[in-house]
């Protein structure tokens, strides 16, 4: 992540450096907003909420399963954008690999009060 508010980053050259699956990585900041970047690829999030935090989808590359608790599961595909409302019970998955972007408040953990092993700090998405 840069600290200069006048850094350009280039979103497709930061997907490539991405080696993890479920490892958000920070790449810039919008006001009290982190925009991050992750891969996904299979079934390792779990089901989670952000009690006070909206949550922005937007599909880079791929396609990603997005289940809301008490709906059906629907398809995101590349180029598609989804806000998830706080509170509401979600978990996504892939059958293929999908670069994601997430857009989040800077208090919003990245697996809301759920710790699982895909689990990653606000100062690990930074790195």
């Amino acid at each position: 992540m840069t600290n200069n508010a006048f850094d350009m980053v280039n979103i497709n050259n930061q997907i490539k450096k991405l080696h993890s699956y479920y490892s958000p990585k920070i790449i810039a900041k919008v006001n009290n907003e982190y925009v991050k970047i992750a891969k996904i690829n299979g079934d390792k999030v779990p089901w989670h909420s952000h009690e006070n935090e909206d949550e922005l989808f937007y599909i880079l590359e791929g396609s990603l399963v997005m289940e809301l608790e008490h709906q059906e599961p629907f398809i995101m595909q590349e180029g598609d954008v989804f806000v998830v409302p706080k509170s509401v019970n979600h978990k996504v998955s892939s059958k293929n690999e999908c670069a994601i972007l997430l857009i989040e408040s800077k208090t919003t953990l990245h697996t809301g009060n759920v710790i699982s092993e895909i689990t990653k700090s606000i100062n690990n998405q930074k790195k």
